[in-house]
């Protein structure tokens, strides 16, 4: 992308007013799109992102600039603005690049970019009319099918060159259903770091009836009764309330700056002892998977909470700087355009011992929430406010009638201390997470859980 020698005098360059790092983050990537609605092709989108940023630190500052001219001169003149944004000094850092091939755990059989049109669409189309003609309830349908080909090279001043592809597929299928008490969406979306292999395992039928179902199923629901009660929350997409409530908190972007409830709670109990939570950059094809991270630090699998107890933050460079700790590999952006900080990858509760039909059993009267929705999280004090999308009453010991309007209100360090029971069928589901940096692919996860006590917002 950017050769070598290029690389070692702009960094020279980027350090010559005295800063004690430089980094040069450039990309190349397409997102290619195809979307449907009201029975056909609604759009095919092509989306090219390219360009670098030039990032200086000097002690716990730091200087980005960014510029679509990734010529020599451009860069260079990308590298002055950031040296001399940072201030007067000289250089203090001799640098010689050497290239580092990290190899990669996430190999793609089919690239995407080989693939016709006509073969994507006739994929979006299979799981789009499944979820159509599911059921006459069914007003109707979206689909999309992505393909992201996303390449970076990274330069930096501590001798590291180094190069990656990152490619992922996703395809997302919504329905919308109404039985004359108002609409309701469903929708399912899985994705992978792979090619279009990711289509030898999901058949995009089943995608588009799990979304057509969960509408239909909603669309005939009563609401929610509001109350404290005990929620058991499904596997998959249930871990999105780790994920944002605590997850986001144990990220060096919240912790460096003493903006998180788990600062300096290193070895200490943060959770109920059936609690074990981990970030894992390194599962060979996960959506939120990374080879190395966007400063070049390979990925690792970190385990943050093991029986309660607090082990690990995820930490980036700068971070790390601000706590006296090294990177983590959790340095992400959403493009040249973002500074990077912290983030999470593959973010999931690990299995436990109880049985799911345990859990369920125990609950006299409660909520079994199937599937979570979007929800908003203060990152300071850990308080959320979460949807459930399809939700069920719990009546001495079983499932029973779905309920519509359920929320689920409460604070992070709260809700994983009540999390009493933990089954053994982890899953995880995609989702792109937002924070400083941009947006990301993140996998959240975790087995079928109970929270002994929570608030339950309804009717």
């Amino acid at each position: 992308m950017i050769a070598r020698d290029i690389c070692q005098r702009v960094l020279k360059v980027a350090v010559s007013t005295g800063a004690d790092y430089a980094e040069i983050f450039a990309e190349n990537s397409v997102n290619h799109s195809i979307s449907m609605i009201a029975n056909k092709v609604e759009n095919i989108r092509d989306t090219v992102i390219a360009g670098a940023a030039v990032r200086v630190f000097k002690g716990l500052r730091s200087v980005m600039a960014t510029t679509i001219d990734t010529s020599e001169a451009g860069l260079i003149r990308c590298a002055e603005k950031a040296a001399d944004a940072l201030g007067q000094g000289s250089a203090q850092i001799d640098i010689v690049l050497r290239e580092r091939l990290f190899g990669d755990i996430h190999p793609v059989i089919t690239c995407p970019s080989s693939v016709g049109n006509k073969e994507k669409i006739d994929i979006l189309k299979a799981g789009y009319f499944a979820a159509r003609d599911y059921n006459e309830a069914v007003v109707q349908a979206t689909g999309t099918l992505l393909d992201v080909d996303h390449n970076i090279l990274i330069a930096t001043s501590e001798g590291l060159y180094t190069q990656d592809r990152q490619i992922r597929t996703r395809i997302s299928l919504s329905a919308v259903a109404d039985k004359g008490m108002g609409t309701q969406t469903g929708s399912c979306n899985p994705g992978a770091r792979m090619g279009m292999e990711l289509f030898d395992t999901v058949d995009p039928r089943e995608v588009g009836i799990k979304a057509a179902k969960q509408a239909v199923t909603m669309a005939g629901a009563g609401y929610c009764p509001a109350g404290v009660m005990p929620v058991a929350i499904a596997n998959g997409f249930g871990g999105v309330i780790f994920h944002e409530a605590c997850g986001h908190g144990l990220e060096a972007t919240s912790v460096a700056y003493g903006q998180s409830v788990f600062c300096g709670k290193l070895g200490q109990q943060i959770a109920n002892p059936k609690v074990t939570a981990i970030d894992d950059g390194t599962i060979p094809g996960a959506w939120g998977s990374i080879n190395i991270d966007d400063e070049g630090t390979p990925a690792q699998r970190k385990v943050l909470i093991e029986n309660g107890i607090l082990k690990s933050y995820m930490i980036d460079k700068m971070g790390g700087r601000r706590m006296g700790m090294a990177s983590t590999g959790s340095s992400r952006r959403e493009s040249y355009a973002y500074a990077p900080t912290s983030r999470m990858t593959n973010t999931y509760i690990a299995n436990g011992d109880d049985k799911n039909e345990d859990i369920i059993a125990s609950i006299e009267y409660g909520l079994y929430a199937a599937s979570m929705g979007g929800g908003s999280v203060n990152p300071t004090t850990g308080e959320f406010n979460f949807a459930v999308n399809e939700g069920y009453i719990v009546r001495n010991g079983e499932i029973c009638e779905p309920v519509r309007g359920a929320s689920l209100v409460g604070k992070g360090s709260d809700c994983i201390m009540n999390i009493d029971m933990v089954g053994n069928d982890m899953e995880m589901a995609q989702g792109m997470c937002g924070s400083s940096s941009g947006s990301v692919p993140t996998n959240v996860g975790q087995p079928l859980i109970r929270v002994s006590s929570i608030t339950v917002g309804g009717r």
